[in-house]
């Protein structure tokens, strides 16, 4: 039974609904199923504990949360055979990265909060001095695919900062938030400092970032989701960071190498293509596409599909059988309007469940709904281009903007290219590297906002520019 953590306690609903693998359907665990009222409980909780923690030391918070970083190393194989049943991503990767980039969050934000300053400037002989101060409760509410690493990316600065948390993990792969809670505790983070209720969007989300007493929302999730969440924080002018979806292209020019082209074209099924980040369009030049694409043939069909615990498997299954139908029936769609899947374009027959092949689909036109609407699925495109002008003009042809990746040897059209495109990243050669000292947020539809290094903590916090005059002081030695 997965309860909330309130306060420092675990607490139950009187209903609970039910977690399920996506790997086997195999029931988990029940889960508390909180309202208005457990987001009320959370809430209080946080604001209760909220001036002590603002009060602490840096040093101090910055220590609890280097200890919370070794309690998720400690525990990190936990953690990770917990994530996989739970989601479906990659023991593999579970292990290796994603896990470990966990503790991480929790360091680098600790390591941050104590070098954060803005050094002190002059105006008419009086001191200018800029502070960051901890804003209040926050309300964090964050998605299925990477549940804990996404979570803490916003937790951790959040705490740094000396604000409070409430969060809401997605209700599809609650159990790590559950685990993260006791580690904190044993951290030594105070009670309250950090609650975690469960239950669905509708009947929890939308009282907790509704709440008077929230003084930021941070959001990662699907645009529909997001406009729901701004309006019920709209009431109070509360402040939102909003990481939504992305539609994001994969640019290759002729002059690219062309076996590097086909790898990061091929990585973009990672994470079944749950992966927001993902270049789901390709996007080709014309005079190497024929090519490129029996290379990619080649490549993908190579890619191992089935249980996500076998350390051989490259594919695992799709979340929940609603994503699996919103994929198929995007992809059906595109099929049924022209469209030709060069591999996959349905469920894995042979595996039965959650598991969707990996498809690439051509024949495609710019304003079709599988070019233009996020699918969040192992689902890729791909498109040919003549000139430069109209890569740049496809590539930006989206409500989208959160990333883009280029594929190209002349170092001069990169310059020229990602001067153009309308994106939060840009990845030129390379995909997903990713450097919390960065900002990363989306433009469009993909996102309001920025968080990474100092860009967290001006989200995180109220900043104070405090003006001091070089006279008036009764000094008495």
């Amino acid at each position: 039974m997965i309860e909330h953590w309130i306060g420092g306690e675990r607490v139950r609903s009187a209903e609970t609904f039910t977690d399920v693998s996506p790997i086997d359907g195999r029931v988990l665990t029940e889960v508390a199923r909180g309202g208005a009222t457990e987001a009320e409980h959370a809430v209080t909780a946080a604001k209760k504990a909220f001036p002590a923690w603002a009060r602490t030391a840096k040093a101090e918070r910055a220590e609890i949360l280097h200890a919370i970083a070794d309690g998720v190393e400690k525990r990190l194989e936990e953690l990770a055979i917990t994530e996989t049943e739970d989601n479906g991503a990659l023991l593999r990767s579970h292990r290796r990265g994603v896990m470990p980039r966990v503790a991480h969050n929790f360091r680098f934000f600790a390591d941050w909060l104590v070098q954060l300053e803005h050094k002190d400037f002059d105006t008419r002989g009086h001191t200018n001095h800029v502070s960051w101060d901890p804003a209040g409760p926050c309300a964090l509410i964050t998605p299925w695919n990477a549940p804990l690493m996404l979570a803490t990316w916003k937790i951790a600065p959040a705490l740094a900062a000396g604000n409070t948390v409430v969060l809401k993990p997605a209700e599809w792969s609650p159990r790590t938030a559950a685990l993260l809670a006791g580690i904190t505790a044993d951290a030594g983070l105070p009670d309250g400092v950090f609650n975690v209720v469960h239950g669905y969007g509708p009947e929890i989300g939308e009282p907790l970032v509704a709440h008077p007493d929230i003084r930021r929302v941070s959001f990662t999730g699907s645009v529909p989701t997001a406009r729901r969440i701004a309006a019920a924080a709209a009431a109070n002018l509360t402040p939102l960071s909003l990481e939504l979806g992305g539609k994001s292209p994969l640019l290759i020019f002729a002059d690219a190498d062309l076996d590097l082209a086909v790898d990061l074209a091929v990585e973009q099924y990672d994470n079944a293509g749950q992966v927001c980040l993902a270049a789901t369009r390709v996007l080709v030049e014309d005079s190497i596409a024929g090519e490129f694409t029996e290379r990619f043939i080649a490549k993908a069909s190579g890619l191992t599909q089935g249980d996500p615990r076998d350390e051989a498997t490259d594919i695992g299954p799709n979340i929940h059988e609603r994503q699996l139908a919103k994929i198929d029936g995007y992809v059906q769609r595109a099929l049924g309007s022209g469209a030709t899947a060069v591999i996959g374009g349905g469920p894995n027959e042979d595996l039965g469940g959650l598991y969707y092949r990996p498809t690439l689909l051509t024949n495609v036109a710019q304003d079709s709904e599988i070019v233009q609407e996020e699918v969040f699925g192992p689902v890729l495109t791909l498109q040919t281009f003549k000139t430069e002008d109209e890569a740049v003009a496809m590539a930006n042809d989206t409500p989208y903007g959160l990333a883009a990746t280029l594929a190209t040897g002349d170092r001069d059209r990169a310059d020229r290219v990602t001067k153009q495109l309308v994106a939060g990243t840009v990845w030129v050669n390379c995909f997903f590297v990713r450097d919390l000292r960065a900002p990363f947020g989306g433009a469009r539809q993909s996102g309001i906002g920025r968080e990474g290094g100092t860009w967290s903590f001006d989200f995180y916090c109220d900043l104070k520019n405090t003006v001091t005059a070089p006279k008036g002081w009764n000094d008495r030695g």
